[in-house]
Parts: C-alpha cells; sequence; structure tokens
C-alpha cells in the first residue's frame, strides 16, 4: 500500500518527486489531511512564532526549508510509519 504524504501547496518540486517514488501525496489543507497521512512536509515559513504546541498527528513533519526534494524524500523513508 503506497504510503499517503501531505504536502504543502508551494512545494510542487517535493510533491513531483515523491509522486514518481510512488507515494500517494495530498495537499496539506486540513487537520483531517494529517490524521490521515504517514508524514507531512511543511515549507516551515509558518514557524511557531508563539510557542504553542498543539499536536495534531503522530506522523513525523518534515520541514522542506534548505532541503532539496531528494533530501527531502529522504527523510521520509527514514522516518515515515
Amino acid at each position: 500500500m503506497k504510503k499517503r504524504i501531505a504536502v504543502e501547496q508551494s512545494l510542487t518540486n517535493v510533491t513531483q518527486a515523491l509522486r514518481e517514488k510512488g507515494y500517494d501525496v495530498v495537499d496539506l489543507k486540513t487537520v483531517e489531511d494529517l490524521k490521515t497521512c504517514s508524514a507531512c512536509v511543511i515549507t516551515g515559513m509558518d514557524s511557531n512564532i508563539m510557542g504553542m504546541q498543539d499536536t495534531f498527528t503522530e506522523a513525523p513533519v518534515i520541514e522542506a526549508n534548505g532541503l532539496s526534494a531528494d533530501e527531502v524524500c529522504r527523510e521520509i523513508e527514514q522516518r515515515a510509519h
């Protein structure tokens, strides 16, 4: 079964690379998307400046800021359950 990965909409290069590797990629839009995914990829642009740590998923959250699409794919392969 393909792993479902939620990816922020602006990360088109990551989305393409993950699809090429056989992942089911969905846009990261709602908390419901997080609940059904093996991992999620964010840009890191909306970092937690208020220090709030509400957790909506137990899936790994990968910050793509400064990483290539291949590096993000490797992170998912190592961390996604």
